[in-house]
């Protein structure tokens, strides 16, 4: 097979940037994303003691920071931190004291798939992502009024020309007033028959026109996002009935629809160890992807088990977040330490990429008790 101008670049530097041709190959294998995340929760512990703030908010420039070393697609690689800081306001007046944003400081590096230990760093994540005062929209672009726009930023190096890309769109987060939450219906296709599930206090984290900055290399385009993924106040658990991801590859439009469940499971004795994971079952197209799963091996079933059952049948992203959490006064946790194994069935590198990306987007949500 004859090698294009990227992968003879990629050759010559010892590391891998995916040639094209290749790039939409199906993968599967365990560990497709894996490594570690530490949260340390700095506006639980270090409380205003002024008086000047609205009672019970974090001190003036309290953040929470969200520390990783995460290897996605086998050999792309983030690592570095990103730092939370929320709104705060005055006591008497309700004057706004700080504005509530995300910087994200991320380095990527692409990495020999023959030998792992070769690493090079090519650029990085970096930027601001406000979040809207008055409607809690996390404003991807919002940070280019700050001159810190949200972007991957790749280096020139030899050969390879380097490039900007932005992100864009809105994220809406968990809603702030739970009264007004409504009970909503989801089916899913399990074992080639419909099965429903109703969650009776579903609180939506909506995606708007969001663009995903290309990056870290030309074999991970740009990608629009639309959809949902929404929060269970009584079980922990998200579920989507659609998530579109769609971008342009080798110049063809792909569109992939994501649909599925994020278990929340904790230790029996969460209490003291600290212990829960997030169990994954995220399928890609499962409306046009039947699959090759016996219906008979879900009809003992009820109607619940089998919507959060995992059909590897299909394209889909399984496996576990892991946390271990430390707790601070009563409940409220302070500190997690996370784990990542995440496992692909027939995905491509695309698909994790893209969707590790917008989990990073919503690590703030995803991770707010």
């Amino acid at each position: 097979m004859k090698m294009n101008r990227l992968a003879m670049m990629a050759a010559g530097t010892g590391l891998l940037l995916a040639a094209p041709a290749m790039a939409q190959d199906l993968l599967t294998e365990d560990n497709i994303i894996q490594g570690t995340m530490e949260i340390d929760f700095g506006t639980r512990k270090n409380l205003d003691t002024t008086g000047k703030l609205k009672e019970g908010s974090p001190a003036l420039g309290a953040k929470d920071k969200y520390k990783l070393d995460i290897r996605v697609a086998g050999t792309t690689q983030f690592t570095g931190e990103i730092t939370r800081q929320p709104n705060l306001y005055s006591k008497l007046i309700q004057r706004k004291e700080q504005e509530a944003e995300y910087r994200y400081a991320i380095d990527l590096a692409v990495l020999n798939p023959r030998d792992l230990k070769q690493r090079k760093v090519v650029g990085k994540w970096v930027g601001t992502l406000p979040v809207d005062p008055a409607t809690g929209a996390y404003m991807l672009d919002g940070g280019a009024s700050k001159e810190s726009p949200l972007r991957i930023s790749i280096d020139t190096s030899g050969r390879m020309t380097g490039f900007e890309s932005k992100f864009r769109g809105r994220l809406i987060g968990k809603a702030e007033k739970k009264d007004g939450l409504a009970s909503y219906t989801y089916t899913r296709l399990v074992g080639g028959k419909n099965v429903s599930f109703v969650v009776k206090r579903s609180d939506p984290m909506r995606f708007e026109n969001m663009v995903l900055g290309k990056g870290p290399s030309e074999n991970y385009p740009e990608c629009s996002v639309n959809g949902r993924l929404d929060y269970d106040y009584e079980t922990g658990n998200w579920i989507t009935d659609g998530i579109k991801f769609r971008y342009t590859l080798d110049g063809k439009e792909t569109e992939d629809i994501v649909t599925g469940t994020i278990k929340w499971v904790e230790d029996a004795d969460r209490a003291s160890s600290g212990k829960g994971y997030y169990d994954f079952n995220l399928r890609f197209n499962e409306a046009k992807d039947k699959g090759t799963t016996e219906a008979s091996a879900f009809e003992k079933l009820s109607a619940e088990d089998a919507f959060f059952a995992v059909d590897t049948g299909v394209s889909c992203l399984t496996g576990r977040i892991a946390y271990q959490d430390t707790f601070g006064t009563g409940d409220t946790v302070i500190d997690s330490k996370i784990t990542y194994n995440l496992h692909a069935n027939k995905l491509t590198k695309q698909q994790a990429v893209n969707f590790f990306k917008l989990w990073m987007i919503a690590v703030g949500p995803t991770n707010d008790e």
